[in-house]
């Protein structure tokens, strides 16, 4: 349980990260509120999950989630450049979520 707790975090980490482009520099009264809102809950349930999860795998995993979901819908929504070099930075931040996934107990 504590697992999908920290991947939901992870979602809504990807929520408000996408949010604060929406704020105008939290200029916008609705989306600035969704966006603190998102994140609130963000880090409520990573909040949660720690209570279970290593805190350093945790938190990896939470950025990691976020990180990738950000540069993957920037990509989409914002059309932001999409490389080789940005495709490689985000695999290695894959795989040393993968490593730390697997060393966790």
């Amino acid at each position: 349980m504590a697992w999908f707790v920290l991947a939901l975090a992870g979602l809504l980490e990807i929520g408000w990260a996408i949010g604060l482009k929406y704020t105008d520099g939290f200029t916008r009264p609705l989306p600035t509120a969704l966006t603190l809102a998102l994140a609130l809950a963000s880090f409520v349930l990573l909040g949660l999950a720690v209570r279970v999860l290593p805190v350093g795998t945790a938190y990896a995993i939470w950025t990691a989630i976020g990180t990738v979901g950000t540069v993957a819908l920037g990509i989409l929504v914002f059309g932001e450049p999409l490389g080789g070099a940005r495709l490689l930075c985000v695999g290695l931040i894959v795989a040393g979520v993968v490593g730390l996934k697997t060393l966790s107990p």
